[in-house]
Formats: C-alpha cells, sequence, structure tokens
C-alpha cells in the first residue's frame, strides 16, 4: 500500500512544549474488554504491519537468548527470557502509532509508521527506552547477585542442568522466591511508569517526567484494575515464551494495539 501523509502526524517537535498534567479518567474492566477488542480490531486491520513488529521482537529474543548460550552464560537464560518482556512497552511504539492512524481514520504505509518511529529520536520517547533498558539491566544484574549469593557451589554446564538445580534443590527454591518478588517489584514499577508513559509520549508533544507522572497516576487511581491489565500482559507475555518465542508474533501486537486503546481511554485526549 503507498505510503500517504495527508492526514495528522505524530508531532516531532525535539523541544516539548505542554508540561501540563493531563486529566485522569476513572478505568473500569469494561474498558480493558473493549480495549482488547478494539486491538484485535486494529490487528485484523493491519495484520502484516503489526505482525512484522511482533516478528521482529520475537527474533530479537531467539538471537538474545542464542548469545548467551554461545557465549557459556547458561544462569543466564531463563531469567534473561522471564525479564525480557520488560522492554516489551519500547518494542510496541510503531504498534501505537498503527492504532493512533487507524482510530484517526488516516490512511498511512510503510513509510508513515516507520518515518514517524525515527522521528522519535528528536524527542523524550528515546530517554523512556533508557528507563526500559535500565531497569531490564538491573533485573540482570540482581539475578546474578542472588545466583552468586544462594547457589555459590552450584555449576551450570547446560539448560537442563541449571533447571534442576533450580526446581528440585532448597536453594533453588530459596532462588527462585527472592527472584520472584524482586521481578515483581521491578516489574510494578515499570509498569507504574511506562503502561500510559508510552503511548502518551508519541500522541503528544509532552515531556518524559509528565508523561510518567501520568502513568503513575493512571494506576494510582485505578489500582485494581490497571493491576488486572498488569496480569493479563504478564501471563500472555510469559505464555507466548514457550513456543520459542514464536507466540510473541501474535500476542505482542494485540496487546501493543490494546495498550492504546487503554490509554486513550485512561487519559483525557489533548485539546485540539
Amino acid at each position: 500500500m503507498p505510503a500517504t501523509s495527508d492526514g495528522p502526524t505524530a508531532p516531532d517537535n525535539p523541544t516539548p512544549q505542554d508540561r501540563r498534567a493531563p486529566a485522569i479518567n476513572r478505568v473500569t474492566a469494561e474498558d480493558i474488554t473493549a480495549a482488547l477488542k478494539a486491538g484485535f480490531s486494529d490487528f485484523l486491520a493491519r495484520p502484516v504491519m503489526s505482525g512484522f513488529f511482533g516478528l521482529f521482537y520475537a527474533a530479537f529474543g531467539i538471537l538474545f537468548v542464542w548469545c548467551l548460550v554461545w557465549l557459556g552464560a547458561i544462569w543466564m537464560v531463563i531469567p534473561a527470557a522471564v525479564g525480557f518482556p520488560l522492554v516489551a512497552p519500547f518494542a510496541a511504539a510503531g504498534l501505537y502509532e498503527i492504532s493512533r492512524r487507524l482510530q484517526a481514520g488516516v490512511g498511512f504505509g510503510w513509510a508513515d509508521i516507520l518515518t514517524v518511529m525515527a522521528n522519535q529520536r528528536k524527542r523524550e520517547l528515546g530517554w523512556m527506552a533508557f528507563v526500559t533498558l535500565f531497569v531490564f539491566w538491573v533485573w540482570s544484574y540482581q539475578v546474578r547477585l542472588w545466583l552468586a549469593i544462594i547457589l555459590q557451589d552450584s555449576s551450570f554446564s547446560d539448560v537442563g542442568g541449571f533447571l534442576t538445580i533450580v526446581f528440585f534443590t532448597p536453594e533453588g527454591w530459596t532462588f527462585l522466591a527472592i527472584g520472584t518478588v524482586v521481578g515483581a517489584a521491578l516489574s510494578a514499577v515499570l509498569f507504574s511508569v511506562t503502561v500510559v508513559a508510552m503511548p502518551m509520549l508519541l500522541d503528544r508533544d509532552t515531556d518524559i517526567v509528565t508523561a510518567m507522572i501520568t502513568s503513575v497516576r493512571v494506576v494510582a487511581e485505578n489500582p485494581v484494575v490497571m493491576l488486572a491489565w498488569a496480569a493479563i500482559i504478564s501471563v500472555t507475555m510469559l505464555l507466548s515464551l514457550v513456543p520459542a518465542f514464536l507466540g510473541l508474533i501474535f500476542t505482542l501486537p494485540i496487546l501493543g494495539h490494546t495498550t492504546w486503546h487503554l490509554y486513550r481511554r485512561a487519559v483525557t485526549p489533548p485539546a485540539a
């Protein structure tokens, strides 16, 4: 489909102008259901384009795990696979733009989506990516720390041996318990500051601090509903990793599109 640019495009001003805190709406379970339906509809409207982002994310995950095995970092394979979904919000930036244009009724092609994503380097979405990757880095090193403290005498020659130690020894159970608690805390922090911030930075000319504060406000004012949405994302993403990351080809696009529609329901749209 030829690219068109006759409709509204995401702002690319490198200097954010609007620092006013937007109004937060009350979000219900019905909003999540409606957002999921809209997200699935967006996926069906652009299955190839949406699936491309899912395929790219899945391929990167497979390559990442293969590199860990090749480097002999067997102990890092499972933690990396579990922590990999932490960077999904940034990977879904192109999906937010697809949903934004579909919702606005604007025609678009590959060039429009990729150009808008490239222009984000001039704005503050890049800083949001830094925050996301920093949390993933912290996740990785806290796993290494607990491995050194709890499983210091263990030897991991292959993935099977690592799984045996982790799931069938008392030390492994302790490692899992602590890792789960710490991982849940990091995931909660990252979810709170990104669930609305990512699409908001793409949608309007604002700064990263305002976007992150707005995201935290949405979670704080709708704790039960947003916790349910976080659980849906976590379970869906983890299940998608089972078939060699290939489930992400479908689940990442749908969740990404859904996140956009949930953001539009949770945050009052910018003034025209």
